[in-house]
């Protein structure tokens, strides 16, 4: 048996492939109903903020496939598919929703949605 090699005698890929393994581990520690607030929330107030909406576009994005990983090793592949379209509807109804009852009330209901449906499909186990 080979031992792990350390330190700086790491390769690149190596090294890089640690890091990756922490970030995973410790993504898998936060809540997802934390990260889908996070991505809905910051997202559009990134885009608000900025007047950039690809940028906010990029959090949102980032956010909901950091939420499906966890959704994938907590719940398995129908609950990810459940929690992703319930995401990305939920981004997507927003829009008109924010037309009846403004922005940030939108983003909010849509939020809390997002974020009940996470807690009780995927992190109360």
């Amino acid at each position: 048996m080979s031992e792990k090699r350390k330190g700086p005698e790491l390769t690149l890929v190596e090294q890089l492939t640690d890091l990756y393994t922490g970030a995973a581990a410790a993504n898998e520690q936060i809540p997802t109903a934390l990260t889908v607030s996070a991505g809905l929330i910051g997202g559009y107030g990134v885009a608000r903020l900025t007047g950039i909406r690809p940028l906010g576009g990029a959090m949102l994005f980032a956010a909901g496939a950091a939420a499906a990983h966890n959704w994938w090793h907590k719940a398995g592949p129908i609950t990810t598919a459940t929690l992703s379209t319930t995401y990305l509807l939920g981004f997507g109804l927003s829009h008109p929703l924010a037309k009846k009852i403004g922005a940030w009330p939108s983003v909010l209901a849509v939020t809390g949605v997002n974020a009940a449906a996470a807690w009780a499909l995927a992190d109360s186990h």
